[in-house]
């Protein structure tokens, strides 16, 4: 994988965690902003699938398994779209809460994901 997109997604997600934890601490819903950090942060896992997936198709295996590795992969690609969704359903402080949840979750399969290629 290319360490630095890993690290990109990984304190994006962070970054995100802490705005939406911020906005639930204030007793506020998601907003239309972040709803624009969410899809940045989802493009970032998604660039990171079609490389992974890439890369696999070129022969590249990781160290601990393939379908371990497809499988956070998608479960990274997942993580925030699922989260945002899901704060759409819930209009309180609670939503924000939610994609707070969801961006720590993509951080901490980044580090996973990085561990199962072999860094």
């Amino acid at each position: 994988m290319i360490d630095a997109l890993t690290l990109a997604a990984g304190l994006a997600a962070l970054v995100l965690a802490a705005w939406c934890g911020f906005a639930f601490s204030r007793d506020q819903p998601t907003k239309d902003w972040h709803f624009i950090g969410m899809a940045v942060v989802s493009l970032l896992a998604l660039v990171q699938l079609v490389i992974g997936v890439v890369r696999l198709a070129g022969g590249d295996r990781p160290e601990q398994g393939t379908a371990i590795f497809v499988a956070y992969l998608l479960g990274a690609a997942a993580a925030v779209p699922a989260a945002g969704f899901m704060s759409l359903a819930e209009r309180t402080r609670w939503g924000s809460a939610t994609v707070s949840a969801g961006a720590v979750i993509l951080a901490v399969l980044e580090v996973r994901l990085y561990d199962i290629w072999g860094g």
